[in-house]
């Protein structure tokens, strides 16, 4: 019998995969890839220019100019290590491990105040070796972690579901009633609202405003998590009449807070020399001088005179050495990565991933926002730093994880993953590459 030998199937080009389909690495969002090493870049040029001030004020205690410079590029190598190896895990590592992280989180906050060193009349970091860790950053973060978590669970009665009792004591006389009340708090509402009481309980004494972004945050999160509008009203009802005992009571930081609304709002002279103003006065001063086109990278001049130009003012000297044009565009950038994150959310088949996504991004996107609004006398002082670009360890360790994690989210998106435990279909924890 005659053999013939078979033909040779030779694909056309067009169907050949591209060499960079299998050996591309940084799958995902491929916006959020390039936006996190420009925000990185910026921090590096912005951060060596306002770093001779913090050097000038702390002296031999913390090493010359190029010191602090090298330390903050060791903290850029670390946060870039902390999210690749976030990115890698999957979110059902993220699932599993979000109570005993917050937990933690949580212990070391609470830690802080009684062997943390103080900062500004705080206890604000704990130190570990020549490292001082402010758990308080990574608590933001592990608290949305967690509550995207506890919403995930509760998705099936969520919209039925009381959250807070009855303002009315009336309701509350019998027994039947009270045990009502009870399983809300308990079996009900407690699982949701007990990572955004207990975060904004840990750091409203020393961190004013890191408790607003918390509750800020996690508001929005039940709202997306389709918490009824009347339990959201309450819980503002709750939390007004909770912050108005806070400051009356003047316990924690408030009278340091209620200085700074009054100066806030306080009509200055501006014609009151520097060595007088505040902190705020100074940034707008620096974003004046900086104009449309700035004044060029290393000649900010009110670098000298904020407190914390590398950090809780970086912004301002940012405008004054590269111009509003630029400010706009830094601006935008963080702008788009709340829009990212809206795009994965809509993708998402897990509510946990989407929920995850969105109060990262929008804690990411609302701290930098509050840190503008500082700097552009907008809002009182806060001390919140500029995200990917302000000079601070814990700060990088903490956007690390969060960049780590809304990528990691994204991976598993574009490769399909991304689903429900129910389903039987999720990552168990291996990443394909």
């Amino acid at each position: 019998m005659r053999q013939t030998t078979p033909p040779i199937n030779t694909p056309a080009s067009s169907d050949v995969p591209p060499i960079t389909s299998k050996v591309r690495l940084l799958r995902g969002d491929r916006v959020l890839w390039i936006i996190i090493p420009i925000l990185l870049l910026l921090s590096v040029l912005v951060v060596y220019s306002s770093v001779a001030n913090l050097a000038y004020r702390t002296g031999a205690s913390n090493g010359t100019v190029g010191d602090l410079f090298l330390t903050h590029l060791m903290h850029i190598a670390a946060g870039v290590v902390v999210l690749f190896v976030v990115y890698l895990l999957g979110s059902k590592i993220y699932y599993t491990f979000s109570l005993p992280a917050y937990l933690i989180c949580l212990g070391l906050t609470i830690l802080t105040y009684f062997v943390g060193q103080e900062t500004n009349d705080a206890a604000r970091s704990i130190k570990i070796g020549s490292f001082g860790l402010q758990p308080s950053e990574l608590l933001k973060a592990a608290t949305v972690l967690l509550l995207a978590r506890q919403l995930d669970r509760k998705k099936d009665v969520i919209e039925k579901l009381k959250i807070l009792p009855s303002f009315n004591p009336l309701k509350w006389i019998g027994k039947p009633a009270l045990r009502k009340q009870w399983k809300i708090i308990k079996e009900g509402s407690f699982p949701i609202l007990a990572p955004i009481v207990f975060s904004c309980g840990a750091v409203i004494y020393a961190h004013n405003s890191s408790a607003l972004l918390i509750f800020a945050v996690g508001f929005l999160m039940l709202y997306i998590g389709r918490v009824h509008w009347r339990e959201l009203l309450k819980l503002i009802v709750l939390v007004i009449a909770a912050g108005s005992l806070y400051i009356g009571l003047g316990i924690g930081r408030s009278s340091t807070a209620l200085n700074r609304i009054s100066g806030f709002v306080e009509d200055k002279p501006w014609a009151a020399r520097v060595s007088e103003l505040s902190d705020s006065d100074k940034a707008m001063i620096a974003i004046h001088d900086g104009g449309v086109t700035g004044m060029g990278a290393g000649r900010s001049v009110m670098r000298a005179r904020l407190t914390h130009p590398e950090s809780d003012y970086i912004f301002a000297v940012f405008i004054e050495e590269y111009g509003s044009i630029m400010a706009f565009v830094l601006l935008t950038m963080y702008m788009w990565i709340f829009l990212r994150a809206i795009h994965l959310f809509r993708r998402s088949e897990w509510l946990f991933g989407g929920l995850l996504v969105m109060g990262l991004a929008t804690l990411v996107t609302a701290q930098a926002f509050l840190h503008v609004m500082v700097s552009l006398s907008l809002f009182p002082e806060t001390g919140q730093n500029l995200p990917l670009i302000s000079r601070g360890g814990s700060s990088m360790l903490c956007m690390g994880a969060i960049f780590g994690a809304i990528l990691g989210v994204a991976r598993q998106i574009e490769n399909g993953t991304l689903l429900p435990p129910d389903r039987g279909e999720s990552e168990t924890g291996s990443t394909k590459l």
